[in-house]
């Protein structure tokens, strides 16, 4: 169970980064990492990612953010302001 505590990242990432499988993509690694929280796509086409978890983990999905699935492109990876607690698991949603 993640804790309010714990490292965060709240960011949206731009680019070519829908329809590319992005969004399956960062919950496979953040599953992997053992991170809670989401990814979204946004209307405008970038994505919205949150996640929470071992400071270790929280960095290295944070660096990955910027390389993305293979058929990515990633403009940029902003910050956004945290919003509320995120779930335990890591999930995609829509």
């Amino acid at each position: 169970m993640h804790q309010a505590n714990q490292p965060r990242i709240d960011c949206r990432i731009s680019g070519r980064v829908q329809g590319v499988g992005f969004r399956w993509w960062a919950v496979r690694t953040a599953q992997r990492l053992g991170l809670g929280g989401t990814v979204r796509n946004l209307p405008d086409g970038s994505v919205e990612v949150r996640a929470v978890g071992p400071a270790d983990a929280v960095r290295e999905f944070a660096a990955s953010l910027h390389q993305g699935p293979p058929y990515a492109h990633v403009h940029s990876v902003e910050p956004i302001p945290p919003s509320g607690a995120l779930p335990p698991d890591f999930r995609a949603e829509r």
